[in-house]
């Protein structure tokens, strides 16, 4: 907080972005910079106690209003790339001499217990075993039994069907299954995986990309993370960023007001010009 202070005061502008502006001490930081001459900005989409202190308020979206100021500037915004963990577990027990049982979890890395909020539902498919029935799983955690050959390989594919505020459908892992052969243990440094598919996904403009973490592998069982790619948004796509045009009057206090709009920024005439 002190180092906080310490900014405020010696700032030249101070941008208040989506905060009301009303839980103590925080609330007071930006009036720091007033008394070394500096300028508040604040950007909510609500009035605030500390609007009459601003030189500007703008009632509108933070990431709209920022998104104009960027183009403004000429300047590129970085897409937003969101990637989430999942964790494979596949578990198995002889059954007889020629049959296995297993179970598969797909669960949160953060035990089973917790929710996977971007996954609505799981489908189990055996895209090469026509004997195999698919599975549907609606509730979480998810998981499937199932008692197959213990010599005949398959290959299940998982595929993740998304909620509605990620950036894609789906997205399917596939799984190698052999009970006969032993996999190794895999491990893979988690930024560089995630910096690969944050630059893949950039480079497709997509999500539903993936990738192994980490492999671990015991005698009856084996536990994967994968890294899912499930959200992408590009700002500077030009269908998507309007250029914002806004005419600026001030008020007898000296504050510029903006009200955002569908079609941009407009403003209030109740403001006088600002010194």
């Amino acid at each position: 907080m002190n180092l906080a202070e310490k900014h405020c005061k010696t700032a030249d502008i101070v941008l208040c972005l989506g905060t009301s502006l009303q839980i103590t001490p925080a609330c007071n930081l930006p009036l720091k910079t007033l008394s070394g001459g500096g300028k508040i900005v604040i950007v909510n989409l609500q009035q605030t106690p500390k609007d009459k202190k601003a030189n500007l308020v703008i009632h509108g979206l933070v990431d709209k209003v920022l998104a104009g100021v960027m183009q403004l500037l000429n300047l590129r915004i970085p897409p937003f790339i969101r990637i989430d963990l999942v964790q494979v577990s596949l578990r198995h027990a002889p059954k007889n001499k020629t049959n296995v049982r297993w179970t598969l979890r797909l669960t949160s890395i953060h035990g089973q217990k917790a929710p996977l909020p971007f996954v609505k539902s799981v489908e189990i498919l055996f895209p090469e075993r026509p004997d195999m029935k698919p599975a549907v799983l609606q509730k979480q955690p998810f998981y499937l039994e199932r008692e197959t050959s213990r010599r005949r390989s398959f290959k299940m594919v998982v595929k993740f069907n998304f909620t509605d505020g990620c950036g894609c459908s789906s997205a399917m892992i596939e799984l190698p299954i052999d009970f006969q052969v032993k996999k190794e243990n895999f491990s893979r440094d988690k930024s560089e995986v995630l910096q690969e598919l944050m630059d893949v996904a950039n480079e497709e403009s997509q999500c539903g990309q993936h990738a192994m973490v980490e492999r671990t592998v015991l005698p009856r069982s084996e536990v994967c993370i994968d890294a899912i790619v499930t959200n992408l948004v590009k700002y500077n796509n030009p269908e998507n960023i309007k250029h914002a045009e806004a005419n600026t009057t001030l008020n007898s206090n000296g504050i510029k007001r903006w009200n955002e709009v569908t079609k941009g920024l407009r403003t209030s005439r109740k403001r006088s010009k600002c010194a």
